[in-house]
């Protein structure tokens, strides 16, 4: 990136910080601050060990500097100003997720198709807090990054002095590793002539013949549920001879079974059935649990496991508690387009190529190194290499992605 390009870039983001509405973060006196400048480039320095004590400041900062990108920590500090994180004192730190396009397995190579993506897998996020978690809406804060993703920062008390390897725990859960079927089965306590809680039973369970999943309509019970409906419905799509080839692979799972699943596969209301009560209206406890078992097993040796829905989360940004987050309504250094704060409610409907960009339709000169593509605000632009104008917002786009400079020069 030339000299001329990046004064360009810093008197367009002087501009935009002038009269931007910036959602700073709560508690602001005790967040740590950090920024990375275009002067430094294309080194990647962090100014960081900054603190604000008033929203005035912050603004008067990012006009008089003109960041390429804009941090707090995620962390309450007693002295966030302090040249050392020991000196820090750290006293607590949201929650928060990173969902980005480059941690996802398969992510297409097209922009718009990576942001739809990282979308639906912040919705099945989404999905983990409120049901799983059970935090309040309105402890939730969803976030586009400008980039290739979302944040979502909890600030909830129940999580807020959790420690690296308790918030790793929890990214285990949502991301669904280790998952062990027969903790989902709902057990009884056996009893018998010697009675309840005798030596013979004491602490012995085994699953009841009432139920095979408990709590379907809950947590990983609820996904697994409908991961086996799928499946189902999927089998009954094939030849008959190649159906539930894994089913067959279980002892005791003969012919009788096989018919009938295919019976309750083919019957919208039997298939219904299973998904309100975890269970099939056939055969054992046992060999009800040996199938489900078994289905989940495939599905994670195939690396079918995204079936489940799990949400693909960045576990180091959850896990780290002095970790610096995008501030909502600054820009993106490396797009020019904007971190927006979003509504639970708005995130399905959010259009990022569109509704994240913020400069203006005039026409700018620019001179592009490589051809490259870009899909925003529901225009597709190709550049070739060489000299032409594109949109404002096209070519602040292609400047920060360091494939075209400003100017003809």
């Amino acid at each position: 990136m030339d000299l001329r390009t990046k004064k360009f870039l810093k008197n367009k983001f002087r501009d935009y910080y002038q009269t931007a509405t910036l959602d700073l973060p709560s508690e602001l006196p005790s967040r740590e601050w950090g920024f990375i400048s275009y002067d430094s480039m294309p080194e990647t320095i962090m100014y960081r060990h900054k603190a604000f004590g008033a929203p005035g400041e912050v603004r008067d900062y990012l006009v008089s500097m003109q960041p390429a990108h804009v941090y707090h920590s995620v962390a309450y500090y007693q002295y966030p100003d302090a040249p050392s994180m020991k000196e820090k004192n750290w006293l607590g730190a949201d929650l928060i997720f990173d969902l980005d396009a480059d941690h996802l397995p398969g992510a297409p190579q097209s922009y718009a198709e990576m942001l739809e993506m990282v979308k639906t897998e912040s919705l099945r996020l989404l999905d983990f807090l409120t049901d799983d978690f059970g935090f309040p809406e309105d402890s939730i804060t969803a976030v586009f990054s400008g980039g290739r993703g979302y944040h979502f920062h909890i600030e909830d008390k129940s999580v807020r002095e959790l420690e690296s390897p308790q918030r790793r725990e929890i990214v285990d859960y949502v991301a669904g590793k280790g998952i062990d079927v027969k903790y989902l089965y709902k057990r009884k306590y056996l009893d018998g002539d010697s009675g309840t809680g005798t030596t013979t039973f004491r602490d012995k369970t085994e699953i009841t013949s009432r139920h095979a999943l408990k709590n379907p309509k809950i947590g990983w019970s609820k996904r697994i549920t409908e991961y086996v409906a799928s499946y189902l419905e999927e089998e009954m799509k094939k030849e008959k001879k190649d159906r539930f080839q894994e089913l067959k692979k279980i002892e005791g799972f003969g012919k009788k079974a096989i018919s009938r699943l295919e019976k309750i596969s083919d019957e919208p209301e039997l298939l219904e059935y299973f998904k309100e009560t975890g269970r099939f209206d056939f055969g054992t406890a046992g060999n009800q649990r040996g199938m489900i078992t078994k289905l989940v097993e495939v599905a994670i040796e195939e690396k079918r496991i995204h079936l489940f829905n799990p949400a693909q989360v960045d576990e180091p940004v959850t896990a780290d508690i002095k970790r610096l987050i995008r501030l909502p309504g600054s820009l993106h250094g490396g797009s020019g387009m904007r971190v927006v704060t979003l509504g639970l409610d708005e995130i399905e409907n959010f259009e990022p190529l569109s509704d994240a960009v913020v400069f203006s339709e005039r026409a700018v000169t620019i001179k592009v190194m490589k051809p490259f593509g870009v899909q925003m605000k529901g225009i597709d632009l190709q550049v070739e290499e060489g000299v032409q104008q594109v949109p404002e917002y096209a070519a602040i786009y292609l400047m920060c992605r360091g494939v075209a400079e400003y100017g003809s020069k």
